[in-house]
């Protein structure tokens, strides 16, 4: 009996001292978990309090890297940009910037052209990218995307140059015009002839004034502030008034029709300019004894009915290439014939403003030698009116429901059923 109470006597002192030696080993091992390590320290940086939250709100792409060059924290921006690939900052000089910075401690900031990504057109994604120390071990890279700006300071850069050049040339006409007026005083026929010059390089020097004159205000006015309805057959009649001198010394029949009980919600100025410069190209660019016709009618669409007008012309046609451009200031398909015919290349351009600001469109068909069509597509005056009283916060609307509206490529000849009223047309020589 005693032997058997000392063996249990020893059993229970073996299994407390067991008992305390796990114990210990297991407290030992939680803190040699707890004890940052020189691994852990370079592969789990922890950021600064707050930077965390400062670059989830900034609009410049943000990539944090640590002294492997592993990226600690990047924005949703910097994966778009392509800049972070596999957990890596990809783009070798912004990762050089990093290195030297980490080196010496000073900020950088460098402009760069990278490749955008998923293109395969060797377009170039311009970007500001600065670099600056975060702590003692982390480097902060922002890049801020420049490439929209640009692209406005080219447009503003290319149209001060197309100004000035289009200025240029009836001033230095008029300017030798005149001298030669006074060097030729003593002959009549000589002053004769270089004053009919003169009047037609001041006719185009008005042209093109008046022209920048309109741009301008179709650009910063908004046009619905002063809206009425107005009558699409009056516009159209107006457009035809303006070029019935030109139409008739080639001997262009005009025609119109389907323009009966159709209105539009816009300023009216506007869009007889808009019309009439449609109309005046359809004339301008056809050869003698064609046809040009303009033809009118209600289109549904989800957020109201649309009014379409086409110009239909037998000209020489656009060919692809020129399409794309051909609502860019000053850019002429054909140079020489648009300074015959007195063109200043702002035409069309004032056309899809005037378009776009009343919410609607211009789209152009055209084949080469097959002539052109170009189709204006506005909001109705009754849909329009309707909407902007129940609705005046929304005046933008009326350009989403025109995109919305199913429509013809531009590449599909027009419908014929639009022009189906110029079967018996009035013929306005």
């Amino acid at each position: 009996m005693d032997v058997n109470a000392a063996v249990a006597a020893a059993a229970a002192i073996a299994g407390v001292l067991t008992g305390v030696i796990a114990m210990l080993a297991f407290r030992w091992s939680e803190r040699d978990l707890k004890r940052p390590t020189r691994t852990s320290l370079h592969t789990d940086p922890v950021l600064p309090p707050g930077v965390d939250t400062v670059l989830s709100v900034l609009r410049s792409s943000a990539v944090v890297l640590d002294e492997g060059d592993a990226v600690v924290k990047a924005s949703s921006a910097a994966y778009a940009l392509g800049l972070v690939r596999g957990g890596k900052l990809s783009v070798e000089p912004m990762l050089q910037m990093a290195r030297d910075t980490r080196r010496d401690g000073e900020i950088r900031q460098v402009e760069l052209d990278l490749p955008r990504r998923g293109t395969g057109r060797g377009e170039a994604l311009a970007v500001s990218a600065r670099v600056a120390p975060l702590g003692s071990r982390l480097v902060l890279l922002l890049v801020e995307d420049l490439t929209e700006a640009r692209r406005i300071e080219a447009v503003r850069r290319d149209f001060v140059a197309n100004v000035s050049h289009e200025l240029k040339t009836p001033v230095g006409a008029l300017s030798l015009l005149s001298e030669a007026v006074m060097d030729a005083s003593d002959d009549p026929e000589a002053v004769e002839r270089f004053a009919g010059r003169m009047q037609i390089e001041a006719t185009r020097l008005t042209s093109l004034v008046q022209e920048l004159i309109d741009l301008s205000r179709v650009q910063n006015d908004d046009p619905l502030e002063d809206a009425e309805p107005v009558r699409v057959d009056e516009l159209v009649a107006e457009a035809m008034d303006r070029c019935r001198h030109a139409a008739g010394t080639k001997q262009i029949n005009m025609a119109a029709g389907g323009t009966e009980d159709l209105s539009i919600w816009g300023n009216r100025g506007q869009l007889a300019a808009a019309l009439g410069n449609l109309v005046e190209n359809a004339v301008n660019y056809s050869p003698a004894r064609t046809r040009v016709g303009i033809a009118a009618r209600r289109v549904s669409a989800p957020g109201g009915d649309l009014v379409e007008i086409a110009v239909t012309d037998q000209g020489i046609g656009i060919s692809d290439k020129d399409k794309e451009r051909i609502f860019e200031r000053f850019y002429r398909v054909d140079p020489a014939r648009s300074r015959a015919t007195g063109g200043t290349g702002l035409g069309l351009a004032i056309v899809k403003h005037v378009a776009a600001s009343h919410g609607g469109e211009v789209t152009v068909w055209s084949s080469e030698g097959q002539g052109s069509t170009f189709t204006l597509r506005l909001p109705e005056a009754g849909a329009a009116r309707d909407r902007a009283q129940q609705h005046p916060d929304l005046d933008d609307e009326a350009g989403q429901s025109a995109a919305s509206n199913p429509r013809r490529s531009p590449d599909s000849p027009p419908d014929s059923t639009a022009y189906e009223t110029l079967s018996a047309p009035e013929v306005l020589p």
